[in-house]
């Protein structure tokens, strides 16, 4: 695991801290602070985290220097993810030195991966807890002794809380996660050690959680799971991704459903009819691709080969009418070379996808790929992404110059970070916190979060929209 960044609180580790600690008179009085990393899996897991503090009688506080407990949900996928979660969970301990948080825990996949070794080097951090063990939480949050080091094999079988999720940040536009974990073995990818094998949630528990959502604000719910198209898998015959689209095509007061993380083998002809013909599923898909030359695929443990992967893409834009498609690749994993770069450099070019990230390759100590042949260097690695990501903004530049003009629907957001008199919003082709924006020049104090309205667009940058409310 990576070492604890140094820093002038790093070098306390070595002592206890001192100082003495308050914990609060009773229960219903305790405060909790929550702080959640990572991608949106791991965000529906701070929500619940959330949800169960506010079903044991704990009050929920936004500033950490308010906090009896503080709880950091961490991620553990890449060295950057780990590296921000020791940084968060050290500027946190303060607190304890000034004697008001009584309790400091560490949650996620982070210690799913590394208990021990975290157990070790931060002895600021009273409890570590992995990413199947939200019961006994339950039981630090309550006050309850228990041991410093609880992590569960991941794999449990999906259970149905009988708490709401405690949404973080505008109640509109949320995600819902369908199942857990992954039954598949790409060569670069932890997920599978850290979070278990593909549990798909039962689908009269989504619909019940779907209209949950909508009573606490939902329009738009965003569907995730490691792999959204592998849902109802373990299930049975007659339960998958498209029934689950339908029933929650049906829901009452959902506006628009939005489909993350497909895998491109699994993206065949009814999951296309179902984007084209249900009125709430919106045109839009993402569809990790990672690479197109063949060998590469073949390091990854993909399944597939290159000419899938451009054939998905023009089934899609044939089968769907104004899909829009996002992606991400990864720059520099073992066995890359020059040419493998540049057909991935030609694919950008050519395929014109609406969004992509690019990863430089990480190596992730447990993962097939951490001990193949043909390391790259990691500067190798991200100077390719960097190359990659140059070359899809102007990609993504020429393609939204084609909205100028047109008239769009728009999901609003609330305020601009630019200006309080702009406000902010996403069309259909947009994914929170992901993908571009709409700005809507013309609607502050007209409209608010969570409103629909009409816009047209006047302008166009690299990823981002002008628009003018048409109402």
């Amino acid at each position: 695991m990576p070492t604890v960044p140094k820093s002038d609180q790093v070098d306390k580790r070595a002592r206890r801290l001192g100082g003495e600690r308050r914990v609060a008179g009773d229960e219903m009085s305790r405060t909790v602070h929550l702080v959640g990393l990572g991608c949106p899996k791991s965000l529906v897991d701070t929500e619940r985290m959330a949800g169960l503090a506010r079903r044991l009688g704990l009050v929920l506080v936004p500033e950490a220097a308010r906090a009896d407990v503080i709880v950091v949900n961490t991620c553990g996928f890449i060295l950057s993810a780990k590296q921000e979660s020791l940084e968060t969970i050290l500027e946190l301990a303060r607190y304890k030195e000034q004697g008001r948080c009584a309790t400091l825990v560490m949650a996620g996949c982070l210690p799913q991966r590394h208990a021990e070794e975290l157990a070790a080097e931060l002895p600021e951090v009273d409890h570590f807890i992995g990413t199947e063990d939200l019961p006994r939480l339950a039981d630090i949050l309550a006050g309850a002794p228990g041991d410093r080091v609880q992590v569960s094999p991941p794999g449990a079988p999906l259970r149905d809380a009988d708490y709401r999720r405690e949404l973080r940040g505008s109640p509109h536009s949320t995600y819902l996660k369908i199942s857990e974990g992954c039954d598949r073995r790409c060569a670069f990818c932890i997920i599978p050690t850290l979070r278990g094998p593909q549990r798909s949630r039962e689908l009269p528990s989504l619909i019940d959680e779907a209209r949950e959502l909508v009573d606490q604000g939902a329009r738009e719910l965003v569907l995730v799971a490691q792999d959204t198209t592998a849902y109802g898998r373990d299930l049975g015959p007659r339960t998958d991704l498209v029934r689950l689209l339908e029933a929650l095509d049906g829901v009452d007061g959902l506006r628009w459903i939005r489909l993350l993380y497909a895998y491109p083998t699994e993206v065949g002809a009814p999951l296309m009819r179902a984007l084209a013909s249900l009125p709430r599923v919106v045109p839009y898909i993402d569809l990790p691709l990672q690479h197109v030359d063949d060998a590469v695929l073949r390091a990854m443990r993909r399944g597939h080969g290159g000419d899938l992967v451009r054939r998905v893409i023009d089934d899609l834009r044939r089968e769907v009418p104004g899909i829009h498609i996002r992606s991400t690749l990864i720059s520099g994993h073992p066995g890359e070379t020059d040419a493998a770069h540049r057909a991935l450099l030609d694919f950008v070019a050519r395929a014109e996808l609406d969004h992509l990230g690019v990863f430089p390759f990480s190596v992730e100590e447990g993962t097939a790929a951490a001990a193949l042949p043909g390391q790259v260097p990691r500067e190798v690695a991200q100077a390719r992404a960097g190359e990659l990501m140059e070359l899809q903004r102007g990609v993504s530049g020429r393609r939204l110059e084609r909205f100028r003009g047109a008239e769009i629907e728009v999901l609003v957001d609330g305020e601009s970070p630019e200006s309080e008199y702009l406000l902010q919003g996403r069309h259909p082709g947009q994914a929170p916190d992901v993908d571009g924006v709409v700005v809507l020049t013309d609607a502050a104090g007209r409209f608010e979060a969570g409103d629909f309205l009409r816009a047209r667009v006047t302008d166009s940058g690299d990823y981002d929209l002008v628009a003018t409310a048409l109402a």
